[in-house]
C-alpha cells in the first residue's frame, strides 16, 4: 500500500506485506493523520481492503471522505499509479529479495531518496520536502 500526498508528491508510507487487511491500514493512516494531520479525503482504488465496512467506519467518525476511482480506471489516480511503476522499476524488480523485512529496509532506504533528494518536474525541480517547506 502507497500512501502519497498529492500536494507535494511526498510519499507518506509504504507498506509492505503479502496481503493488507483494513485494519492495517487503519493503523498506518491513523500514524500518518498523528503525524501529518489529517486529510479531508483519500482517495483508493477499490481493493477489500478500502472498500471494508470497517475502513468506512472508521473514515466517517473521523470526517475523512473517501473517494473511490471508478473500477477499472487507474488514470484517475494517475499520480499514485506513475509512483507506483517508478517504485516497482527501482526496487522490486531490481532485487530478489530473501525476506519482507529485507524489502522493507530497501524501501525505507528509497523512500528517503525519493522523498528528499530525487527532484520532480512537477515541482519545480524540487523535492517534495523541499517544496513542503517552501509552501
Amino acid at each position: 500500500m502507497n500512501v502519497l500526498d498529492d500536494f507535494n508528491r511526498q510519499a507518506l508510507a509504504i507498506e509492505v506485506d503479502t496481503s493488507l487487511t483494513a485494519e492495517r491500514v487503519i493503523r498506518t493512516l491513523k500514524q500518518i493523520i498523528a503525524w501529518r494531520g489529517k486529510p479531508k479525503q483519500i482517495r483508493v482504488d477499490n481493493g477489500p481492503e478500502f472498500t471494508s465496512t470497517m475502513l468506512e467506519t472508521w473514515a466517517m467518525e473521523n470526517s475523512i471522505k473517501l473517494e473511490f476511482i471508478k473500477p477499472g480506471s487507474p488514470y484517475q489516480n494517475g499520480f499514485v499509479e506513475r509512483f507506483n511503476r517508478s517504485y516497482r522499476e527501482e526496487v522490486l524488480d531490481l532485487y530478489l529479495f530473501e525476506s519482507l523485512q529485507e524489502v522493507r529496509e530497501i524501501t525505507d532506504e528509497w523512500l528517503d531518496i525519493y522523498n528528499y533528494e530525487r527532484p520532480h518536474d512537477s515541482l519545480g525541480d524540487m523535492t517534495p520536502i523541499s517544496y513542503l517547506e517552501a509552501a
